[in-house]
């Protein structure tokens, strides 16, 4: 009688300690890729805060390159409010696509922007441009090692949703698969490359 009842207790404990580990996993996973994402927030915000410190440095000195820095600041609005959208409805698709669009028309902008200082002989001295800069570079490779962190998460998350049998109760508790931060069309683009 002890071991019938010994392995009835194992065949109802053995299912519901796998429900437990597994339901945690998926918990552990979300939050993981919310922390990854949290860091590509952190570091975008700070580069849409040094854009306009660049912008207002060289501002004096590139006064015909109005357009320039006028597109540079309306995407670094843009990306602005497509992170504060993004923290209304975290995990949505369209909304992560939206804040990568944004931050890429951003980087290409600031890019542009890099390249037009290299045409004033006293902005490419100036300390203070040098200085943001280096910091916008850095800030660059913080936002690339960022994303790939938060790809890298997801990815895992999204797996432990999709194999079997972990799918099973991954769709009876409402767990939702979680968006990649993908390259936007224009980055698919290859440049064009013109020899002189």
């Amino acid at each position: 009688m002890g071991i019938v009842l010994g392995a009835i207790a194992c065949a109802v404990a053995i299912p519901l300690v796998w429900v437990w580990m597994t339901y945690n996993g998926f918990v552990r996973g979300r939050v993981r890729a919310q922390a990854a994402f949290s860091q590509i927030d952190v570091q975008l915000k700070r580069r849409c805060d040094l854009s306009p410190n660049l912008v207002e440095t060289v501002k004096g000195a590139m006064a015909h390159e109005r357009q320039t820095l006028e597109a540079v600041t309306r995407a670094r609005q843009t990306a602005l409010a497509g992170l504060g959208a993004l923290k209304m409805t975290p995990g949505d698709f369209a909304a992560l696509r939206t804040v990568a669009n944004a931050s890429q028309s951003l980087d290409r902008l600031l890019a542009g922007l890099r390249v037009s200082v290299e045409n004033y002989p006293d902005l490419k001295t100036s300390t203070n441009v040098l200085a943001l800069q280096e910091e916008l570079a850095s800030t660059e490779n913080r936002i690339a090692f960022s994303r790939q962190a938060y790809n890298d998460s997801v990815m895992s998350y999204n797996t432990s949703l999709s194999v079997f049998p972990s799918n099973v109760l991954a769709r009876l508790f409402g767990f939702a698969s979680m968006g990649l931060f993908e390259a936007g069309e224009g980055d698919r683009a290859l440049p064009e490359v013109r020899l002189s």
